[in-house]
């Protein structure tokens, strides 16, 4: 497997929603994937032989906090994360440009030097240049690594979302000069213009000119009407490559990602699974399930009676519902793990219908539910 070559497979399509095999040399990826968020080399609360047998392909990592925290020369002598924390799949880094949105009130952006940062541990400057970013995705040993990208917050001003773009295409120009060639690896791009449509075409032709192993659409889920974010979808995913990952960042939903499979979307990831269950909220093929509610109280019955891992099924939801009133730590890596599982199975189960050619079916079942 170590030898293979990155590349894309498009299997079946049913209208738009595609079904696909990400190949890389760690592992494939069936398409459309959920990728659990471990921002700092962990799924918060779960142990990762437990994301293995919930049937995760791939989790993501983020480049801003590892840099900070073990930083690259203990990374280094892993030889990356994947041996760091006894994870053998394949591993996506974010590049830390959501950072630059989420501490905006601890960076400013330099469109020749990058992103400066006063850490949020201690203080200390910290400068996320483009090509940085790219050296500490390499130490991080990442299967796919993303470009550097300046990620507005949501805004209708398009004089700052156009700024974003030109910063964005920049560093993206030297994210692939510092990259260099790996075709054991993957670079993606990031595709930026808010909910506009015109500035979102830009985006993305000048990203196809540069030429990348994948594309993400960056700048959604920031706070917009979901439906919003569907048009825009609707509007402009068909312009990236057909033969192409296509991923949207940090998304989102069950619903979420119901809409988005139906333009086209091929990749996603998201801190909600495991969020949610540290707060005792549970995604299961009922819905949603805020356990804490008193009619569970008495509740015998599991969230998922199907699910033998770690013996969830074993567990009631009066016995959850106790656990998080309780405090108890417990209660939320059950859930959480509850949770990554759920996400796990939903996907699958897209695949199953867009192979059929019945996910409109399936689409249709499922969004009124987790809306």
């Amino acid at each position: 497997m170590e030898n293979k070559e990155f590349c894309f497979e498009l299997i079946a399509q049913d209208e738009n929603a595609r079904l696909g095999k990400i190949i890389t040399s760690k592992g494939n990826i069936d398409t459309p994937a959920f990728m659990p968020v471990g921002t700092q080399g962990a799924l918060k609360g779960i142990f990762t032989d437990d994301i293995i047998e919930t049937g995760s392909q791939i989790i993501l990592g983020n480049t801003y906090h590892l840099l900070l925290r073990p930083g690259i020369e203990i990374l280094k002598k892993f030889n990356g994360l994947h041996k760091f924390m006894n994870w053998n799949k394949p591993i996506l880094t974010d590049s830390g440009g959501y950072q630059i949105m989420s501490l905006s009130n601890l960076n400013k952006i330099d469109k020749d030097i990058g992103a400066i940062f006063k850490s949020h541990i201690d203080g200390k400057k910290i400068i996320l240049s483009p090509e940085k970013s790219i050296q500490v995705q390499k130490a991080i040993n990442s299967d796919i690594i993303m470009v550097l990208d300046e990620c507005p917050k949501l805004t209708n001003n398009k004089k700052i979302l156009s700024d974003a773009i030109d910063v964005s295409i920049h560093w993206a120009k030297r994210c692939k000069i510092e990259f260099g060639q790996n075709k054991k690896k993957a670079l993606f791009g990031i595709a930026q213009g808010g909910l506009y449509k015109d500035l979102r075409e830009e985006s993305i032709t000048k990203l196809i000119n540069i030429n990348f192993d994948g594309y993400a659409m960056g700048g959604l889920a920031v706070g917009e009407p979901q439906e919003k974010m569907f048009k825009i979808l609707n509007e402009t995913v068909s312009l990236l490559p057909k033969n192409k990952p296509r991923y949207l960042m940090g998304v989102g939903t069950p619903s979420d990602i119901l809409g988005a499979v139906k333009e086209g979307i091929d990749m996603f990831d998201c801190v909600l699974p495991t969020r949610s269950g540290r707060t005792g909220l549970a995604y299961t093929w009922e819905g949603k399930l805020n356990i804490k509610n008193s009619k569970y109280q008495k509740d015998m019955s599991p969230l998922d009676p199907n699910c033998d891992i770690r013996n969830l099924n074993l567990y009631s939801k009066s016995y959850l519902n106790h656990l998080i009133k309780s405090n108890e730590m417990i209660g939320s890596m059950l859930i959480s793990l509850h949770n990554i599982n759920f996400y796990q199975q939903f996907m699958r189960e897209i695949r199953k219908n867009i192979k059929r050619g019945t996910f409109a079916t399936f689409y249709k079942k499922y969004i009124a539910l987790f809306n």
